[in-house]
């Protein structure tokens, strides 16, 4: 079974309301269809009722069991201002309606609040729309002041595995982090991982060198922040700097670093830059064959997913069950 079905058979064991903003999007009507049709979730469309009407005639499908919530008509909508003014300064309650009134803020202010277990979107909107409602509504997780990505990277044939899931950080998002924020992506991918994927993570700190064998402050930010991680969350296995062989290979791992905890084992590979991050998980797709599941957004408080503007109802429903099974905890 590959990994989405696995994602879509957890999420039927406890199906939960995942909100989509885009509720007039024909993708997004497709995609509350199918996810009432598999069990995979409870779907809630965000939007104008005849516009959302529309676009469900048009992609064919019957949303009729659907719950579609209009914002500025929604007897939430004073509630989640009232929320969002006692979050802020300066701030007055008839601005906060305009801003929670709009589908995106309102469908994360849902997920906030406890309305919605998780929110998928992007498909018409840009990445940065998705992560500003984020913040604004959602805020982050304990002790991360950051949003990051990751991709699950699933290697046919790896390491005398016949499919080895990886996950790898940050390929979406921060172009630069500084040494505290790779810190915070390192420890949001060590719990996305077990969140997500139930795996134990051992996390990787990857770098041109490895426990140093390099003097570079390239170098240097990475010990740094290998250092702040291990310090943010002791319960996890983090180490660096390490090359991307002695993370991964055992045989590499014994001769350059024998006393890691991580390294020949690494599961979550944390790469020092947006170039590093892109780089490989493309290379690794295409040469090696690989499944890449992503970008998954991380670091908030609550669960919310952005979506390739190209997503297919298939993709959204994956998505969507993996939302789920995140907010499953």
């Amino acid at each position: 079974m590959d990994l989405i079905e696995q994602f879509k058979d957890k999420a039927r064991q406890n199906p939960q309301r995942i909100v989509y903003p885009e509720g007039a999007d024909e993708r997004m009507v497709g995609t509350a269809a199918a996810c009432i049709e598999q069990g995979v979730a409870v779907p809630i469309l965000i939007g104008k009722p005849d516009k959302i009407a529309d676009a469900a005639k048009a992609a064919g499908v019957d949303i009729s069991a659907v719950q579609i919530i209009e914002p500025k008509k929604s007897d939430k909508l004073d509630a989640y201002a009232a929320a969002y003014v006692a979050s802020r300064d300066n701030v007055t309650e008839s601005i906060a309606k305009r801003i929670v009134g709009r589908p995106m803020l309102f469908g994360a202010m849902m997920v906030a609040q406890g309305d919605a277990a998780g929110m998928v979107a992007g498909a018409a909107n840009p990445t940065a729309r998705v992560i500003e409602a984020g913040g604004l509504a959602i805020g982050y997780g304990e002790g991360i002041n950051v949003p990051s990505s990751i991709f699950i990277m699933v290697v046919p044939e790896c390491l005398g595995e016949k499919d080895k899931v990886f996950i790898f950080a940050d390929p979406a998002l921060n172009i630069q982090p500084t040494a505290a924020e790779l810190a915070e992506i390192a420890v949001a991918s060590g719990r996305t991982a077990q969140k997500m994927l139930g795996l134990e993570p051992k996390i990787a700190m990857l770098s041109f060198s490895t426990k140093g064998s390099a003097s570079h402050e390239d170098a240097d930010k990475v010990i740094e922040a290998t250092k702040l991680a291990q310090e943010k969350a002791p319960d996890l296995a983090i180490d660096g700097e390490l090359q991307a062989d002695t993370a991964v290979s055992p045989r590499v791992a014994a001769k350059k670093a024998p006393d890691s905890p991580v390294a020949g084992q690494a599961n979550v590979l944390v790469f020092p830059d947006l170039d590093a991050a892109n780089i490989a998980y493309k290379l690794t797709q295409y040469l090696g064959n690989a499944i890449a599941l992503g970008p998954f957004l991380q670091g908030f408080a609550k669960p919310i997913a952005d979506l390739s503007r190209g997503a297919t109802v298939d993709d959204i429903v994956g998505t969507t069950a993996i939302t789920a099974v995140q907010a499953m905890g």
